[in-house]
């Protein structure tokens, strides 16, 4: 028996899965992030929000190390092949042997030397300045293949926000990577940043790399852009391959760590959700819906199918972004769970304050009840909002308490709530912010559809999607259309582990690999009649509210960049 790891890192942890080349899910690891865990290097209120590198190494040796020692010394020997996926663009400024400058002295604690993770916004400026040349310079729009609106989430602008912000870190960078692209590289043990495979996931979606443009966004381009930009693109990379090709092999040092052969096969990396896709069973014209702290909504089509057709407002279409072959179109929402995380937080403010000041209980009694209501309060309001029927009146609210992904990125949106009387109590404002949710979700399907992409299905993945009926019944509702929910929970280190396979050559493709190790689907949710006509009125009104919100937001950005 074969056996691959799926390596996925998240935004809290990092996840490896053994799995054998039957798809079975031998052993799990799972590592959470200190540094990130105790809140460095971040400022919410800035949107800043910063991974220091020795969190993922530490995570991935530990929980590499885990699962390895789940087989005999034996059967170590038919592990065959490491594949990585990540969040992004999560990008980091390197020297010229691919190191982040984070594990240089010196920049040890500089939050501009660590990874610039997917959910920071503090290049909003910079994303507009990007999205204003691409459309006047006279040249080539480099944005019409990532949706013709270039993101603050994304590689360039965190890259140009850096270097203008942090003359050290602009003088030491010789290069910039994605997450992806790095741990595979570290793995293989390549001490030359040229000789990096880089992600065509990765490249494709976030880096405005296509073919028609042989590569990167032209030198000209980018010095008009920032001069600071000079020389940057010779020092980036032409080429991108896709997640089934090998990155190269194990290195000597991490096969003595980890016990293992130095003919171990590294994947070429891509980001977490279009691997997760492949690890859920996506098929053509299914909308797999990656749903954790945000959503990210893959399909995929063939290139005769999608021909010249350009999706705007989604983030970009890209030929063997998820699976090679065919053309991968990626949506998704900037907060997901993130919003009921939120709201959980808000509702617990008080509770932990009353508790921890109470004279009745000692201190292991107050730790216990705050983590009982911490664990039980979404539970508590799901099941609560579940029991209120929808009518026409009920409060809306909006779910861009993190901005706006797609359809149109506005990291600049904040959410709003309209309605509220002093009637209005928790669960009816939880019910809201999952009805908003779940309308977010059908503007993206609605712009598929209006951009000529058809939506046969829904397939829905990860912890909202396994942990959440409620939700996942009101998204059924709101898009009257059955959702299937995919039965394993690591379905993006499975896709991981199905790409290891396949660079392996223990299955000749994709989508071999992925018929024998793909998860399968433990529930459908079904749209409720009764409920679909009263949900598309809320909707209606759920985009007029959002259009007032968001016209009064861009008023006053406009008024303060005068």
């Amino acid at each position: 028996m074969n056996y691959v790891i799926g390596v996925d890192y998240g935004t809290d942890s990092v996840r490896s899965v053994l799995v054998s080349e039957q798809g079975e899910e031998v052993a799990e690891a799972v590592h959470f992030y200190a540094r990130w865990k105790n809140g460095l290097y971040c400022s919410p209120t800035e949107n800043r929000f910063r991974h220091h590198p020795l969190d993922y190494l530490e995570g991935l040796e530990a929980t590499l190390k885990e699962v390895i020692e789940s087989l005999s010394k034996k059967e170590r020997k038919n592990i065959k092949a490491i594949s990585v996926d990540s969040t992004g663009s999560t990008p980091v400024a390197v020297d010229r042997e691919g190191k982040p400058l984070a594990l240089k002295s010196g920049f040890e604690e500089n939050p501009n030397a660590m990874f610039v993770l997917w959910k920071d916004h503090t290049a909003i400026k910079e994303a507009d300045e990007i999205n204003k040349l691409a459309r006047t310079w006279g040249g080539v729009d480099y944005t019409k293949y990532v949706g013709g609106i270039y993101s603050s989430e994304w590689f360039w602008a965190k890259m140009l926000h850096v270097i203008r912000e942090d003359k050290e870190v602009r003088k030491a960078g010789y290069s910039w990577v994605e997450l992806c692209d790095w741990v595979p590289y570290n793995l293989t043990g390549v001490k030359d940043i040229h000789q990096m495979k880089r992600s065509r996931c990765a490249a494709g979606h976030k880096a405005m790399w296509h073919e028609d443009f042989d590569g990167l966004p032209s030198e000209d381009f980018l010095v008009q852009l920032d001069p600071l930009f000079s020389g940057i693109r010779e020092r980036l990379y032409e080429d991108t391959y896709t997640a089934d090709i090998p990155a190269g092999n194990l290195s000597k040092e991490w096969a003595e760590k980890l016990g293992l052969s130095e003919e171990v096969i590294i994947g070429v990396g891509a980001f977490d959700a279009h691997m997760g896709a492949v690890g859920g069973n996506i098929k053509p014209y299914h909308l797999c819906r990656v749903m954790g702290t945000s959503t990210c909504d893959m399909l995929i089509a063939p290139n005769a199918d999608v021909g010249d057709n350009l999706v705007q407002g989604i983030c970009g279409q890209v030929d063997g972004s998820i699976i090679p072959g065919l053309v991968g179109l990626e949506a998704g929402q900037s907060a997901f769970g993130d919003v009921f995380a939120w709201f959980r937080n808000v509702m617990m403010w008080p509770v932990e304050v009353s508790i921890n000041a109470s004279n009745l209980l000692n201190d292991s009694q107050k730790e216990a009840l705050i983590e009982e209501a911490h664990d039980s309060i979404l539970i508590k309001l799901s099941d609560a909002a579940s029991k209120i029927n929808a009518t026409e009146k009920d409060i809306i609210a909006l779910d861009w308490l993190n901005g706006r992904r797609t359809p149109d990125a506005n990291q600049l949106l904040k959410a709003g709530m309209e309605g509220l009387d002093l009637s209005t109590d928790a669960p009816a404002m939880f019910k809201a912010f999952v009805e908003a949710t779940c309308f977010g979700s059908k503007l993206i399907v609605d712009r598929f559809v209006d951009e000529g992409i058809k939506i046969e299905g829904i397939i829905g993945m990860g912890g909202v999607a396994k942990k959440s009926p409620f939700i996942m019944q009101t998204l059924a509702n709101v898009l009257n259309m059955p959702i299937s929910i995919s039965s394993s929970l690591q379905t993006c280190a499975i896709g991981a582990s199905i790409f290891a396979a396949t660079a392996a050559g223990i299955y000749p493709n994709v989508e071999e690999a992925k018929v024998k190790m793909a998860s399968g689907f433990e529930k459908v949710y079904q749209p409720e009649l009764e409920k679909m006509k009263v949900y598309q009125k809320l909707y209606e009104k759920y985009k007029s509210l959002g259009n007032v919100v968001e016209d009064r937001i861009m008023k006053v950005h406009m008024e303060a960049s005068k």
